[in-house]
């Protein structure tokens, strides 16, 4: 089978632990670069912040990015977008501020957030960080109704910290009553994103090869999580990282060393070393 396209997660699969590029991922990514395939990344992570990553690795590839919900090349123009919508994401924030929860709105230039009052049993990774203040910046404040009151936002993404999984519960529970217009995707026991009813990751990376005219069984996708799953699932090869959770790594066709050890790298080198360059077997066809 040949594939055309390679999409990959970026937090747990392309980067470390400790938020850092191995040296062998970088060459894998060049190398599959090099044979013709479209190489893409498809995140939760802000555009800004994987428009960053994707120029460290010399990729000039729409990026599906905010959990799907913002497809683009250059910020300016965006090849898809799905928003909550302002009143939609008032009403949430309205809701959710009844919670002990620390709230951020992800917009495609800059994020709100709440400010939260950090108790004694609380830690430092019960607050959504952000590291990128130079280019993406942060703003907090002590009410985002208020804030939104004064300045509608129109968002793509919501994320939402709890402070225990019992808040989390209660408020997921209200909202999946409460709000059909609404994907709930879970991130982890603490937290779930909130977007516009449909957009997932793999909604996103369908998009995407629909524009670009490569089918999903010529689509090798890569990732670690739970948000992971469908498009693993979906993907001609879906492969999951080896730290990933079991429900990820049943749905996928392979699956690959963990991130710490350098899995992308190696599954580029197994799968795509007998791969030749896009095209050259069409050429040698025409030559004949």
């Amino acid at each position: 089978m040949v594939y055309r396209m390679l999409a990959l997660n970026i937090d747990g699969t392309l980067l470390r632990s400790n938020g850092r590029l191995h040296q062998a991922t970088r060459e894998a990514i060049e190398f599959v670069q090099k044979k013709g395939v479209y190489v893409s990344l498809v995140t939760n992570r802000h555009f800004q912040s994987a428009r960053k990553l994707a120029r460290a690795l010399k990729l000039e590839s729409f990026l599906v990015t905010h959990s799907g919900a913002f497809i683009a090349e250059k910020i300016d123009e965006p090849l898809f977008e799905r928003r909550l919508g302002e009143t939609l994401t008032y009403s949430l924030v309205q809701v959710l501020e009844n919670y002990e929860c620390h709230i951020r709105i992800i917009h495609e230039r800059y994020s709100i957030g709440n400010r939260v009052k950090v108790t004694p049993h609380m830690t430092g990774s019960t607050v959504i960080q952000s590291s990128e203040p130079l280019f993406y910046p942060n703003q907090y404040v002590e009410s985002l109704g208020d804030a939104l009151r004064d300045e509608p936002i129109d968002a793509p993404k919501l994320e939402v910290l709890f402070q225990s999984k019992r808040e989390k519960e209660a408020a997921a529970a209200f909202l999946n009553e409460t709000f059909n217009e609404v994907t709930i995707s879970d991130r982890n026991a603490l937290r779930f994103d909130l977007m516009a009813k449909g957009v997932t990751k793999a909604t996103g990376l369908e998009l995407l090869c629909s524009h670009l005219k490569i089918p999903m069984s010529e689509v090798v996708a890569i990732g670690d999580s739970s948000d992971d799953r469908d498009m693993i699932a979906n993907a001609g090869l879906g492969v999951a990282m080896g730290q990933a959770p079991f429900e990820v790594k049943q749905a996928a066709d392979w699956v690959t060393r963990s991130n710490e050890d350098s899995g992308v790298a190696y599954m580029i080198k197994e799968h795509f070393r007998k791969q030749y360059r896009l095209g050259y077997l069409d050429k040698i066809k025409l030559d004949q």
